[in-house]
């Protein structure tokens, strides 16, 4: 066992001396940089990247001075081939996790059979930041857990000088179902950070995140227990649903509804079946804490951690099962509030790419060349594809209102036919797969959601171009997001 693993194989105490905290919550912040620092995203850009992109502008701007006509057409070919490439994925992912078999179902009387022998010890992971309004409710759900109490740790991760938080926790008798471990102000700011200092004072064999405002499926833990029993050796992480109790709330919230359904129900089962990485949702993940701690934790400089880690488990040769237990959130009623959060998923998911982006020939190795490509096209492709999206509406209403001879000869008729087909085809697809969540969600009122969907869509560019520039200028920045909005 290596010097790091031994280090973390070490569970403190609550009451650790104010040195053992200061052991572990450098480890928190620097653990996964030491011991890979080619893993983590606490440098955005490598000078390699910087070089290459820099390159890359300078060949399209000269090209775009001396033959302009050959660089748009190569740019209008390139994103169209991006669009035909993810579209089709897309498709095979879905047709792929639309087969029952493709999520794991543990029924409600093998959960229960379980013998308490059979059950492991279980560490959660509550961290909460700046959110007194939830707590009753995050600690009615821990109770409502279904699991021996001997056997259960429930760790509440609230930053030292977050006050209000700690008061709210202790009026609502935290203790009888909950420990409040206080995480020492420090930078990066971030959810994975706080969950790094929590892996040290974890007792659990299984350890698993909930946000503040989850409420999940009581037999959740059980499930999981038998979910590990049922599946290969290899598997190293159970990832529950994820689906949004206040749907009816506005049309924010129907399109978030439908986007989660969609994704949770059949996208990524879809990517399980495909052996690619599957990117974890941030929350309702249940690890093994033997390997995760084997994989460094998770990154505190990645914004969309849970993504990140689910990479690691691939590349590291661990596999992902997907579980048929709900977990129900808060869908983002805010439009402000939304764009914070996704604007810093995508920002994580191109982070994310751009990590591994420094070793492609052992990304490929360790993945193999379909997965790798996949990859690529999921974590990278989701939020350029977003950004590109904008560009394309806004060539498509100037040809429109003025049909331009520049746009026409963007789109020779090897651009054009193909861009025809991820017009028509794409956005049929992408309809379809929204009304069968719908339909998944059992709540026909949200069909209203899926006719006004290409609204979403503009949301999502916006999110996108801001994820983006905020990769450049505040890369490790935690955007956060405020919850209790739900009427």
């Amino acid at each position: 066992m290596s010097q790091d693993a031994v280090r973390h194989s070490v569970i403190l105490p609550i009451d650790a001396t104010p040195e053992q905290k200061k052991e572990a919550l450098a480890d928190a912040i620097d653990g996964l940089r030491v011991k890979d620092p080619l893993l983590s995203a606490a440098i955005a850009f490598t000078k390699g990247q910087k070089y290459s992109f820099f390159i890359g502008v300078a060949i399209f701007v000269l090209t775009l001075i001396f033959a302009p006509k050959v660089a748009l057409v190569f740019v209008a070919a390139v994103c169209t081939f991006m669009y035909l490439i993810t579209l089709w994925d897309r498709l095979i992912m879905f047709l792929r996790g639309i087969r029952a078999d493709s999520i794991l179902r543990i029924s409600d009387e093998e959960a229960l059979a379980i013998p308490d022998e059979r059950l492991k010890t279980y560490t959660v992971l509550v961290p909460a930041y700046g959110e007194p309004e939830v707590i009753g409710q995050l600690l009615d759900s821990m109770r409502s857990f279904d699991y021996p109490k001997h056997l259960l740790q429930v760790l509440l991760l609230l930053e030292e000088d977050d006050l209000p938080t700690i008061a709210a926790a202790e009026a609502a008798h935290v203790e009888q179902v909950a420990m409040i471990l206080k995480v020492p102000a420090a930078e990066p700011r971030t959810k994975p950070k706080a969950c790094n200092y929590g892996l040290h004072f974890s007792t659990g064999e299984i350890v698993t995140i909930f946000d503040a405002e989850d409420m999940p499926d009581p037999l959740q833990l059980r499930r999981v227990v038998a979910a590990f029993e049922r599946s290969a050796p290899e598997t190293a992480c159970i990832q529950s649903r994820l689906a949004f109790r206040n749907g009816r709330q506005n049309l924010l919230t129907m399109w978030f509804t439908i986007e989660y359904d969609v994704w949770f129900n059949f996208l990524l089962p879809g990517v399980m079946r495909m052996n690619a990485p599957v990117p974890l949702g941030g929350t309702s993940n249940h690890l093994l804490t033997s390997v995760l701690k084997e994989l460094g934790a998770w990154d505190p400089f990645n914004v969309t951690e849970d993504a990140d880690l689910g990479v690691r488990i691939a590349a590291k040769g661990h596999t992902t099962a997907v579980l048929d237990s709900v977990t129900w959130e808060e869908a983002n009623s805010d439009t402000i509030n939304w764009l914070r959060q996704r604007s810093r998923w995508y920002k994580g998911y191109l982070q994310t790419w751009l990590v591994y982006m420094r070793r492609p020939r052992w990304l490929v190795r360790e993945l193999g060349i379909v997965p790798a490509i996949r990859f690529t096209f999921l974590m990278a492709g989701t939020p350029i594809i977003a950004v590109l999206n904008l560009l394309f509406w806004y060539l498509s209403l100037t040809w429109v209102l003025g049909q331009p001879v520049t746009i026409a000869e963007m789109f020779p008729p090897l651009v054009y036919y193909p861009a025809l087909i991820c017009l028509v085809i794409g956005n049929a697809a992408t309809m379809y797969m929204n009304l069968i969540g719908c339909r998944e969600g059992r709540d026909p009122f949200l069909v209203l959601g899926v006719l006004t969907f290409p609204i979403y869509w503009l949301l999502m560019s916006i999110a996108a171009l801001k994820g983006t520039w905020q990769l450049i200028t505040r890369p490790s920045y935690w955007e956060k997001t405020a919850h209790g909005l739900e009427e």
